[in-house]
């Protein structure tokens, strides 16, 4: 497989824009590190900053599992915003696109995230959560390994 994110271990670093509805948007930076154990389950640590001291850091944290071979996955999150999360991913030629939903959530939060491979070491993220049919925030965004 083409892909240098998520499917193997490593150290990632980004740097971007978010936005919520109505506002303009403030730069956010951030890292992720993934860790794979040996029966094909990973996890993936990420924290956002925003350098402004505009609004509180969010945290993640993934677990899921995915067979060898295989190009779709399931996870779990925990999420600093919107707490218990569930989700799948798609893993493409040049992207892997994920989709969650907030568990036991009467406002319908879910959201999306895409990572469009530009090159091994370097992806493009595109994110939005939205509630019900809304989007709420955004996330645009560069994400390069950490050597």
């Amino acid at each position: 497989m083409a892909h240098s994110f998520l499917v193997g271990p490593g150290r990632w670093v980004l740097k971007g824009n978010w936005s919520e509805r109505n506002e303009e948007p403030i730069s956010v930076k951030g890292k992720t590190i993934i860790a794979w154990s040996q029966d094909n389950w990973f996890t993936m640590v990420t924290k956002l900053v925003f350098p402004a001291g505009n609004r509180e850091e969010i945290s993640f944290q993934y677990r899921g599992h995915l067979d060898g071979g295989e190009r779709h996955y399931t996870y779990v999150l925990q999420q600093s915003l919107l707490g218990r999360v569930e989700g799948e991913g798609w893993i493409g030629p040049d992207s892997i696109i994920q989709r969650y939903w907030v568990l036991g959530d009467k406002q319908r939060q879910s959201g999306f995230e895409t990572f469009y491979r530009l090159n091994d070491d370097k992806y493009a993220i595109s994110s939005g959560v939205l509630s019900g049919h809304y989007l709420i925030s955004t996330m645009e965004a560069i994400l390069e390994r950490q050597s």
